[in-house]
């Protein structure tokens, strides 16, 4: 497995991968697809170079209560297999994407980490997510990051591992804001300053 610049090359295969039912974003879904897919027919050049935003230029993000909010600096990746087995369920395995606010400031209240990771259905369960958020690691060093944040649900225990696999400690439990649900979560943070 590899994490992929986006390319036009891959968007067809990333692209029926929404229309199977599957979204990035774990908090918006199906709606959340359904943009992305728009934005594909729309403008596949432009969708792709959204991909990899280190300015914060794009347009504004929308949050799951459907509030929208400036974009930051950011970048995507996608998560893809040199083989697929069975080949029938493509190469393309879920996405990961890193955001930091510019100039090393704290990442604004409704930003709830530094990276988001998800992985397709069909390929859980195999260590991606793991060797995703270790790949992502150093592409955050590189950006001037000295330690990331993730948050995750205190009932997914599977991204828990994930994060822990990678040194994360949990530094607080709390609850998301109101653009969130005002649910509860767990913020981990791992140190990018340790040799």
């Amino acid at each position: 497995m590899q994490l992929l610049r986006p390319q036009l090359e891959h968007l067809a295969e990333y692209a029926r991968v929404l229309q199977r039912g599957w979204s990035g974003d774990n908090l918006r879904g199906a709606a959340a697809a359904h943009e992305e897919l728009a934005q594909i027919e729309a403008d596949p050049a432009a969708f792709v170079a959204l991909m990899h935003d280190p300015e914060g230029r794009g347009p504004a993000v929308t949050l799951p209560d459907g509030s929208k909010v400036p974009r930051i600096p950011g970048l995507r990746r996608w998560l893809w297999e040199d083989d697929a087995e069975p080949p029938d369920n493509g190469r393309f395995a879920g996405s990961i994407n890193l955001r930091w606010a510019a100039g090393g400031a704290p990442l604004p209240s409704h930003v709830l980490g530094h990276i988001g990771y998800a992985v397709v259905p069909w390929k859980q369960r195999r260590g991606l997510a793991t060797e995703a958020l270790a790949l992502m690691l150093p592409l955050a060093r590189e950006v001037g990051l000295g330690f990331v944040e993730i948050t995750t649900d205190p009932d997914n225990v599977a991204s828990q591992r994930v994060i822990t696999a990678n040194g994360g400690e949990l530094i607080e439990a709390f609850i998301k804001g109101p653009a969130y649900g005002n649910v509860p979560g767990l913020r981990y943070r791992i140190d990018l300053t340790a040799a």
